[in-house]
């Protein structure tokens, strides 16, 4: 649909997408492969980094037994074989009059300016800047907890974890006593959950490469919840299978108990419970980014989220969309909001490129709804629980194989099925070749 610009030229309809998330980018290419391709819209994909990672795949970057560097895709490489355009850079604003987004000054890694504000114009504006973590304010959060939001910190902590082997290595060269690691992570959802059984994996891993100074039974994993049980968004039965196979690795699961405090040594909780920490975790809770609340007058809830309809179009603007988990919905007759879940970004990306193929056309647009196909979390490398469309339990090998093929329909999004194959073949190669622990 072609339209006058400013000074009487016509333009494609531009469709700005903030967030390379993986519904943002998802949407990006396939409407990239049908509308850009074909010259029927211009679409862009803004987004703060240069490269995108799954995000369900940080725990295991924390725990090195993924490569992020390996797993990672690169957006101009990647806008330029899909036919979008990508642009670097952090939404701060919306200004709603002039149809604009606005971007913060772009700076590179020495905090130095290299572009100053920006503003890119929109006909359609998707916001997909999925979620942050929500410390409910909890005194010391910040300071002393690494967070699991993004690959900069997924690294951080990896990082971290390995240089407390190195300096056991180092200090067992004089001293002969028993060393010890004392990890806490608060907050048993799926990435809670999830890093405790890799971290688990990795202590006894990382004996095989010389790093022998910590023995894994003195690897001490706490993993604190407060709710009645872990993995309370998820059915029961999940969430007992989940708590009784950490029990067997020696993970300390701890429900009901609320945190307080973190300090630098430990997590204090209620009832005066302290639990020693060299490394903390937050993973406890969302929230969506904190620039979201009340942006440009739009309609948001209490944890930032745009609220939007069923079309996931924003109460208060029709040109402005939201998806993923920044994005509030609640259908007709529930009285909760769909889950900031991967699966319902997935499916959110595949109405909206058939919104915007509508919308082009003058059509009623469609109207979203959430089909649960189930759960599955990973407890490391050989098992995994979950359910199945609600009612269907699932654990061990099939589980697992059930949750690799999850990244393996991510990739087949956005690489199609001749490319992921090819990447399933690389990954193979270099995991039977290369050691199974980023060690550097």
């Amino acid at each position: 649909m072609k339209q006058l610009n400013p000074s009487g030229q016509p333009h494609l309809h531009r469709i700005v997408i903030v967030g390379g998330g993986a519904g943002g980018l998802e949407l990006a290419t396939r409407l990239g492969q049908s509308l850009g391709k074909h010259g029927q819209a211009q679409v862009i994909l803004i987004d703060a980094t240069l490269t995108h990672i799954w995000k369900p795949l940080l725990h295991e970057v924390a725990a090195g037994t993924i490569n992020s560097y390996e797993d990672e895709l690169n957006y101009f490489a990647h806008a330029s074989k899909h036919h979008f355009e990508f642009h670097l850079g952090r939404m701060c604003d919306i200004d709603r009059e002039h149809k604009q987004v606005i971007l913060e000054p772009l700076s590179n890694g020495e905090n130095v300016v290299i572009a100053p504000e920006r503003r890119v114009r929109y006909d359609t504006l998707v916001v997909a800047v999925g979620s942050t973590s929500n410390d409910f304010g909890t005194k010391g959060a910040r300071e002393n907890c690494i967070f699991l939001d993004a690959r900069p910190q997924a690294d951080r902590f990896q990082r971290e974890f390995l240089s407390l082997y190195l300096q056991a290595q180092a200090r067992s060269l004089s001293d002969q006593n028993p060393q010890f690691l004392n990890i806490a992570i608060i907050g048993a959802g799926a990435t809670g959950v999830e890093l405790a059984a890799e971290l688990h994996h990795a202590a006894h891993e990382l004996p095989r490469y010389g790093l022998t100074s910590i023995d894994p039974r003195n690897v001490n994993i706490s993993l604190i919840e407060a709710a009645e049980r872990i993995l309370p968004g998820l059915p029961p039965q999940t969430s007992h299978t989940a708590e009784r196979e950490l029990k067997k690795m020696g993970i300390n699961v701890m429900t009901s108990r609320r945190v307080v405090a973190i300090t630098e040594n430990a997590i204090e909780c209620d009832g005066d419970i302290q639990i020693p920490a060299n490394l903390k975790v937050w993973s406890a809770g969302i929230k969506a980014p904190d620039f979201l609340k009340n942006i440009a007058g739009l309609e948001t809830n209490r944890i930032n989220q745009l609220v939007v309809g069923p079309s996931l179009q924003t109460t208060l603007d029709p040109d402005i969309f939201a998806m993923g988990d920044c994005a509030s919905y609640i259908p007709e007759g529930e009285s909760r909001p769909v889950p900031p879940r991967a699966q319902v970004a997935n499916q959110q990306s595949i109405l909206l490129a058939k919104s915007m193929k509508a919308r082009l056309k003058g059509q009623p647009l469609p109207h979203f709804k959430f089909t649960d196909k189930g759960s599955l979390v990973s407890l490391s490398q050989k098992n995994s629980v979950g359910n199945l469309m609600g009612d269907i339990n699932v654990q061990g090998i099939i589980a697992r194989l059930m949750y690799v093929s999850l990244y393996r329909l991510h990739q087949v999004a956005i690489h199609g099925f001749f490319k992921t194959a090819v990447l399933m073949a690389k990954d193979l190669l270099s995991r039977s070749s290369g050691p199974r622990l980023k060690l550097h």
